[in-house]
């Protein structure tokens, strides 16, 4: 055979032998040269994207990477909030108020601290239970939103914020209802009045006024027949 042709033959059979590791290493090579070239308006669209179509755990990860690689961007700030959205969005919402406190904390004169402060209000909120159970959350909820509008009044978050105060303060009556309605069926009249002033005195114009008045009214006539029952030899 042809020296030349000895020499191609070899040089075809080294082609072939390298050609899938060659691509391997060179899709590596690329592959890290693409990720290096992520900038962080990049990372933050992705992240945003991710979000836009529900995928919180994606939208966190690129949002993270924006602010662990490029903390002195302007974006890794709005990457912050993107974390705590996703949080929220997705319905954990024990990381979701770390992840809005952290901001509050690190960011305390941001102009989106209103936004922040509605957010970890309705992360309580969002965990309230029914008024036959502990109702912790309705009272950080209550304390967030009035944290709200007394320090930013004029912002149009405070305007839902004095919606939400007023449905946690209603909730909170009636769990004081409940409460003092299950001492007065059991004719423990002293600790269900208690309960009803407790509600006449803290939660007036929350829409129990004239329950709250009606049951003051009974429970004190109960109790004053108690006494007169006890006198009669």
């Amino acid at each position: 055979m042809d020296i030349r042709k000895k020499v191609a033959s070899v040089c075809v059979c080294i082609l072939i032998a390298t050609s899938t590791t060659g691509c391997v290493w060179w899709h590596k090579l690329w592959g890290k040269e693409e990720q290096a070239k992520e900038t962080p308006e990049i990372l933050y669209q992705k992240g945003n994207e991710a979000y836009q179509k529900e995928k919180y755990d994606k939208a966190i990860e690129a949002f993270q990477r924006v602010k662990e690689q490029y903390p002195l961007s302007e974006l890794a700030i709005m990457a912050e909030l993107g974390i705590a959205d996703s949080h929220f969005s997705n319905e954990e919402y024990t990381e979701a108020e770390l992840s809005y406190s952290d901001f509050l904390n690190m960011h305390p004169t941001n102009a989106n601290l209103p936004y922040v402060m509605y957010q970890l209000g309705l992360c309580h909120y969002k965990q309230i239970s029914s008024i036959d159970r502990d109702q912790t959350e309705t009272i950080k909820a209550l304390k967030e939103f009035e944290r709200l509008t007394s320090r930013f009044p004029d912002s149009k978050l405070s305007l839902l914020a004095e919606k939400k105060i007023h449905e946690c303060r209603r909730l909170l009556a009636e769990k004081e209802f409940y409460i003092g309605h299950f001492y007065f069926k059991r004719k423990l009249y002293k600790a269900a009045l208690a309960r009803f002033e407790t509600i006449q005195k803290m939660y007036p114009g929350v829409g129990a006024d004239y329950k709250i008045a009606y049951f003051i009214q009974e429970t004190k006539q109960r109790l004053g027949n108690e006494k007169t029952e006890t006198k009669t030899p």
